[in-house]
């Protein structure tokens, strides 16, 4: 939060970030970004929402103090407008709070909270506003989230009353602001070529990461299940078979740059299954989505110590996808629910 005090000293400039989902930018935006240029006019402040395809966005509100106070009211107000037009569609009968989420630097917010807390309690009591101060900074940030959740009148009292803490006690020193990361789009290797998820499909990635997948798979000696190699800058993915792996599965985990055969089998042993069948079936129905394969699992039999898997391509899915290498895929997504059991890297 900056601020400066304008010509004569008659009102002061804020400016205040908000750390926001991507649903509530979109309510923010609106339809054709009608809704952010009406609280931009009608406020008379500043609103600007970071770019790029984050989770998270960060919204910079910057004006006059009243100004500020109106944008906040306006955005408060669509919150909770947003929130009853979701309980009309829901049995829920007691309409949550209207929350939301100021980026502060980190050493102001000692001031807020006060000596034992004395400060943010008395912020709590005078406006009715649940305040809450995160404990550990921002990702790669000297900032704090803090959070108010209440009414659209009680956050505005209480953004009235942070607003006068900060200006009471400027940030010390450089303040590093935090900015939401991109979000990364899963890639996965099969049959030597990359394929991203998106939707219900894998589609194949541009040849340049391809390649550069390829040359990692060259420069690097196959060893133990579950480490991970750089394939391209910022992103780490399992590029490693082992022989336990392989006894697991019964068969190669499909990474090789050999074309898919039509029909795949493979056996999993009894105590691992579970991982890739998933609680009522969610596992194997995502790796059937994402490969585009059909996956067929053989019913246990007695003194049997493995289940059968049988994966065949899908005529249907294969129209839509073209080249996929859908067997492929779906050997290797398997292979990367077993390697997270064994390793106890969690699901994938």
């Amino acid at each position: 939060m900056e601020s400066k005090v304008s010509e004569g000293g008659l009102n002061v400039i804020l400016t205040i970030r908000l750390l926001m989902h991507g649903k509530e930018v979109g309510s923010i935006i609106g339809k054709k970004g009608e809704t952010v240029k009406k609280m931009r006019e009608e406020s008379g402040a500043r609103i600007n929402i970071s770019e790029g395809n984050c989770p998270e966005r960060i919204v910079t509100i910057t004006g006059p103090t009243d100004a500020i106070f109106k944008a906040f009211a306006m955005i408060a107000y669509k919150f909770e407008e947003d929130i009853i037009n979701s309980m009309s569609n829901s049995t829920a009968t007691s309409k949550p709070p209207v929350t939301l989420r100021l980026v502060v630097p980190a050493s102001q917010c000692g001031s807020l909270i006060g000596k034992g807390g004395s400060k943010i309690k008395e912020i709590r009591e005078s406006t009715g506003a649940q305040v809450q101060v995160a404990g550990d900074m921002l990702p790669n940030s000297t900032e704090r989230a803090v959070t108010i959740s209440g009414t659209p009148d009680a956050i505005i009292q209480c953004v009235k009353q942070i607003c006068v803490v900060m200006l009471e006690s400027p940030p010390k020193g450089a303040t590093i602001p935090y900015r939401p990361k991109p979000a990364s789009t899963p890639v996965i290797f099969a049959g030597g070529q990359a394929y991203t998820i998106q939707g219900q499909y894998a589609i194949p990635h541009p040849d340049q990461l391809t390649k550069l997948h390829q040359l990692a798979m060259q420069q690097t000696p196959f060893t133990s299940l579950g480490q991970t190699t750089p394939a391209f800058p910022g992103e780490k993915l399992p590029l490693h078979s082992s022989e336990e792996a392989q006894n697991l599965m019964g068969q190669s985990s499909g990474l090789d740059a050999s074309p898919p055969a039509s029909t795949h089998e493979l056996t999993i042993p009894n105590d691992l299954i579970g991982c890739i069948i998933g609680r009522q079936g969610t596992k194997i129905n995502e790796i059937r989505q994402m490969s585009g394969a059909q996956i067929k699992i053989a019913s246990a039999t007695e003194g049997s110590s493995g289940r059968q898997i049988t994966i065949t391509q899908s005529l249907e899915n294969s129209a839509i996808t073209g080249t996929l290498a859908n067997i492929s895929l779906a050997q290797y997504l398997i292979h990367a629910r077993l390697t997270a059991e064994v390793t106890g890297m969690g699901a994938l």
